[in-house]
């Protein structure tokens, strides 16, 4: 399923990650390797190369056909521009699921981060059949808290120390949002 979302300038949709995304997911995350170094922990020793990209694709499918998650990328015009994930997909009483994304730096600016998670808000409700979505960013992501709250997202919480990037314990803010 591909879902498209206009804005008048470019095209943005988002559609389950196929392992043939591997090289451009690889070239986006090896160009933005040190900016995204700043929200995200370290990475393993080969995570920049295309077999590691191939292998954590298929992770992600097996994770999805398993129904724990959803693995997705973001499209600018047809070409892939980030991911973006609803992973820890909880069923029964709780029918919730965690989003997370990620837009290449030549992309940031446009909208596509907005556009996509409005997108995944609703695959998440109608398709995913989740009540609840949540998500944590850093105290300091300002770009995310946007996001965040243009897709009607509130915070809720805030965990002291509760992420370990750059060799120190970071704060993150809590945020949910109720589904249709």
């Amino acid at each position: 399923m591909t879902t498209t979302v206009e804005n008048g300038r470019a095209t943005t949709s988002v559609r389950l990650v196929e392992p043939a995304d591997a090289s451009a997911i690889l070239a986006h995350l090896t160009e933005d390797a040190a900016a995204l170094a700043r929200w995200q922990p370290a990475r393993p020793q080969g995570f920049y190369t295309g077999p590691a990209q191939t292998e954590r694709i298929d992770r992600a499918l097996d994770d999805h056909r398993a129904g724990r998650t959803w693995p997705g990328v973001i499209l600018a015009d047809g070409v892939v521009i980030g991911q973006i994930t609803v992973a820890t997909i909880l069923r029964g009483p709780l029918g919730k699921g965690f989003l997370s994304y990620w837009v290449s730096s030549r992309a940031q600016g446009h909208g596509h981060a907005s556009r996509a998670v409005d997108a995944v808000l609703h695959l998440m409700s109608t398709e995913l059949g989740l009540h609840r979505a949540e998500a944590h960013t850093q105290v300091d992501n300002l770009a995310s808290h946007h996001v965040l709250r243009t897709n009607g997202f509130s915070p809720w919480g805030l965990a002291h120390h509760h992420i370990h990037i750059n060799g120190s314990w970071r704060d993150e803010i809590f945020w949910e949002r109720l589904l249709g």
